[in-house]
């Protein structure tokens, strides 16, 4: 089985970082998820970009980028529901 490499940008690990300890450690997990299959059962693609996918932990959004050619999965952004898709 191929896996995939996982890249962070440093505004998602300081969003990570204020989140409920509780939440984190459930969005780690999917996160770690993601280097063997990036496109889990409830992930949905986002209209307007070519390789961005979304997927919901709770009240919380992971926004990535699965880079097939690459196998390289970015995660892109992680927020509250509420503020996921604002810029």
């Amino acid at each position: 089985m191929a896996y995939y490499r996982l890249e962070w940008r440093k505004s998602t690990k300081k969003d990570l970082r204020r989140l409920p300890p509780l939440e984190i450690k459930k969005i780690i997990e999917a996160i770690g998820a993601l280097a063997v299959d990036p496109f889990p059962h409830g992930s949905e693609k986002l209209s307007g970009s070519d390789h961005a996918y979304r997927i919901r932990i709770g009240n919380y959004r992971i926004i990535y980028e699965a880079l097939i050619s690459t196998r390289l999965v970015q995660i892109q952004r992680i927020a509250h529901r509420k503020d996921v898709y604002r810029k």
